[in-house]
């Protein structure tokens, strides 16, 4: 089973944009998946804009709620993640976190419309 991970400026767009992620995921993941956040995302969403609408939402949806062991920002932490496992996928909208992914599976939002799955 995949694991895919929202990255908080991932969740912020999608909610921007008026993107039902959960819909977009079952459209594009034709395989066994989990959907789930890191609970320093959780912490990221209460300070930004929209973000209490985020966090309801994910609890909601009974999105899985990550406590890894390692410190460190959020970014630091999805990359140490997905490189180590080849069934995590990561969805998120920021540039240099994809630079750093570019060797694991991405799930990004485009034409502010729907979502796409690379590499």
């Amino acid at each position: 089973m995949y694991n895919i991970i929202l990255d908080t400026s991932f969740i912020l767009t999608a909610i921007k944009f008026r993107i039902d992620i959960f819909l977009e995921l079952e459209r594009i993941c034709i395989f066994n998946h989990k959907i789930s956040v890191i609970d320093k995302t959780l912490h990221e969403l209460k300070n930004k804009p929209n973000g209490k609408l985020a966090l309801d939402l994910i609890e909601k949806k009974n999105v899985n709620i990550i406590k890894p062991s390692e410190k460190g920002i959020v970014d630091d932490i999805l990359t140490k993640l997905a490189g180590g496992d080849k069934d995590i996928i990561i969805a998120t909208q920021d540039m240099d976190l994809k630079k750093r992914l570019k060797n694991s599976r991405i799930i990004t939002i485009k034409q502010k419309k729907y979502l796409i799955l690379t590499n």
